[in-house]
């Protein structure tokens, strides 16, 4: 039978039985253990709305967010932030982007497989940005030459005599063209006095104001350098050619209009017939005696021979195109010969479009015949034309 005394001892006691040690608090046995002890389910839990108590005597780390919550740190690890993880709600990254811990590469928004990227954005893309470019581009060449045909219009104006030469010199040959009218023979052509004179004007304004006028130009520039300067700025030869041809081109172009409107108002003429071919028949003899006209400045030594170098055109023009003497009046053999020569097939558009009686196939040979003496005169361009004077 134990003593009262032996009683008291055993109740001091801890539960190993070591005689003397106190008992454990609760408070220990909420101490975080280590990982895999057990007691380690209970820490990583937590108390929800708090972190685990650091240990007594470390250093005290920043409590994070709730356990668990969006962008807390992860259960068991103080202060540490949770890893992204794709689409979840509240992450810096936007959705659809691929976190560190997924192991795919983040794709940016608008690249080829992001989400919401249209299958074949990127070639509509570059196909948008060809088409800009080239918007650009003809906007740029169209700035380059308007600002060198204002330049040549300057120096048009500034040379009076030039000047008064382009605008009175076609007025001077029409009107000397309807006093000698009166010795043809149009019976049977079915062309009236007033028809034929101006058919034939339109005709003499292109080749005295256009092919006449260019060549001194396209001379003078060359033997001044001017030309050699211009190759070396963001022009091109045909920009170049084109752009001092502008102002010569609009003055003739103006006076076909005057003499049209004039024909149909004081000489009693009928109005066009066919429109749309006398104003392809204009444009065609503006481009063809434009080239034609560098062509000719090729073999032209000095400004004082322009006018020297451009007569056989001239006469060949005046004498066997239309411009004088109506083709019907010639005798057939003499007239199918002068069907061939530069300027007959745009006086025959030009007639054929004032007059009419022009039917497609005529119109389709003179429109081939003034495109193949165009190409000619090109080609002889780009092999002859000089773009700085003889050494």
């Amino acid at each position: 039978m134990r003593t009262p005394e032996e009683r008291n001892a055993s109740l001091s006691t801890d539960p190993g039985g070591t005689p003397g040690a106190p008992r454990a608090e609760s408070r220990d046995r909420a101490r975080p253990t280590a990982t895999g002890e057990p007691g380690e389910a209970r820490t990583r839990a937590g108390t929800p709305g708090q972190g685990p108590r650091p240990e007594p005597g470390s250093r005290a780390t920043e409590p994070g967010p709730p356990a668990g919550g969006p962008g807390g740190p992860v259960a068991g690890t103080p202060g540490r932030a949770r890893s992204s993880v794709a689409g979840a709600p509240g992450e810096a990254g936007a959705p659809g982007e691929a976190g560190p811990e997924s192991g795919a590469p983040s794709v940016a928004a608008g690249e080829p497989g992001a989400p919401g990227t249209r299958f074949g954005s990127g070639h509509d893309a570059d196909a948008d940005a060809a088409g800009a470019g080239g918007s650009t581009a003809r906007r740029g060449r169209a700035r380059r030459m308007g600002a060198l045909g204002e330049a040549e219009l300057t120096l048009l104006l500034r040379n009076r005599t030039a000047f008064l030469l382009a605008l009175l010199m076609p007025v001077a040959m029409v009107g000397l063209s309807w006093s000698s009218s009166r010795e043809w023979e149009l019976d049977g052509t079915g062309l009236s006095r007033g028809e034929a004179v101006l058919t034939g004007g339109i005709g003499l304004v292109l080749v005295l104001v256009v092919y006449q006028g260019l060549i001194p130009v396209y001379v003078a520039r060359r033997e001044e350098r001017v030309l050699k300067r211009l190759r070396t700025g963001e022009l091109t030869d045909a920009e170049i050619l084109a752009g001092s041809a502008l102002p010569s081109a609009a003055l003739a172009l103006a006076q076909c209009v005057v003499l049209v409107a004039a024909g149909a108002a004081l000489l009693d003429v009928r109005a066009p017939a066919a429109a749309p071919l006398l104003v392809a028949g204009t444009v065609l003899g503006v481009v063809l005696l434009a080239a034609l006209a560098a062509a000719t400045a090729a073999l032209t030594r000095t400004v004082e021979s322009a006018q020297v170098t451009g007569m056989p055109l001239l006469m060949a023009s005046v004498l066997g195109s239309g411009l004088f003497v109506p083709l019907a009046v010639l005798p057939d053999r003499v007239a199918d010969a002068c069907r061939m020569l530069p300027l007959t097939p745009v006086v025959e558009l030009v007639t054929g479009g004032w007059l009419g009686g022009l039917n497609a196939a005529e119109a389709g040979r003179a429109l081939a015949l003034g495109m193949a003496w165009t190409a000619v005169a090109v080609f002889a361009v780009r092999r002859r034309f000089r773009w700085e004077p003889r050494a």
